[in-house]
């Protein structure tokens, strides 16, 4: 830039204006190229203007509603307008501390009226009001706005730490109320099961009573059809015998029985005979 304005020649590189004055006071604004400025006529570039999209990030300390310290970091894309290259190199003398200022104030006027919570679900509504409010204010210094976004919300470590574990109880707590729910399903189902079981068993045993009931009905009749002379206690007497033998020999073949007859003579079912006897006429008599 020096040696060009020394030849009276200055290039000026793309997406980039020169600033020119003469004698001190602004003359024009020169596009990309090659440019004549002859010294001798008080003509020189004051500097040049980058037109780029330029990007600033500004972290802000800032407390909400509900008294939590947070870090909120704002990312700012700006740049210079052509037709305005005038005001952005001339008014302002620190761009970026003036952008950051303005983020400061509106983050800190916004994010105290939120809770914890509502500040990370109204993160689009905080950075459309910085937007608006840096678009509003930089437009009078020859700056544009092009877009700015809250990529992160840092609450303290001790916040973040209380807030997992708040997390962690929660779904704790669901998963339990979960298990309950699953074992007295469980356990309903069980007790279902236990029952239909014990109504088919009582069922099983109805019907089992009912054919010995009708087995020795139909035997005694049958005997004292065949052998004349023969009364029912006669047959029943037999029917014990011949039950008694056969639960003795069970008994005998199995090598794991725990049942015991006492007495288990022969001789004596005559007399388990006539105390089942004696109990049935006597629950007869008592009805």
């Amino acid at each position: 830039m020096k040696m060009g304005q020394a030849l009276g020649c200055i290039q000026v590189e793309q997406s980039t204006v020169a600033i020119t004055e003469t004698f001190g006071k602004f003359d024009d604004v020169l596009g990309p190229g090659c440019h004549c400025l002859p010294w001798c006529l008080g003509k020189q570039a004051a500097g040049t203007l980058s037109l780029r999209v330029q990007q600033l990030d500004v972290r802000c300390e800032t407390k909400t509603k509900d008294n939590v310290f947070v870090n909120v970091v704002a990312s700012i894309q700006y740049r210079a307008l052509a037709d305005k290259a005038q005001d952005a190199f001339y008014k302002l003398s620190n761009t970026r501390s003036q952008i950051q200022s303005y983020v400061f104030d509106v983050i800190r006027a916004s994010v105290p009226k939120l809770e914890l919570d509502a500040v990370f679900e109204q993160k689009n509504d905080i950075a459309k009001a910085v937007e608006e409010e840096l678009e509003k204010a930089m437009s009078h210094y020859g700056f544009e706005i092009v877009q700015t976004l809250i990529v992160d919300i840092e609450p303290d470590e001790h916040v973040k730490r209380a807030m997992n574990e708040i997390n962690a109880a929660a779904r704790l707590r669901v998963a339990a109320n979960e298990k309950a729910e699953a074992e007295k399903i469980l356990q309903i189902k069980r007790a279902e099961g236990d029952a239909e079981s014990k109504y088919l068993a009582g069922l099983g045993i109805a019907r089992q009573r009912q054919a010995i009931v009708d087995g020795l009905r139909d035997s005694v009749l049958a005997f004292s059809v065949n052998v004349p002379g023969t009364t029912s206690k006669d047959v029943l007497d037999m029917v014990l015998v011949t039950q008694y033998f056969d639960t003795m020999k069970e008994i005998g073949a199995s090598s794991k029985s725990n049942s015991v007859f006492i007495p288990h003579g022969p001789g004596a079912v005559r007399d388990i005979a006539t105390q089942i006897r004696d109990g049935l006429l006597q629950a007869r008599t008592t009805e």
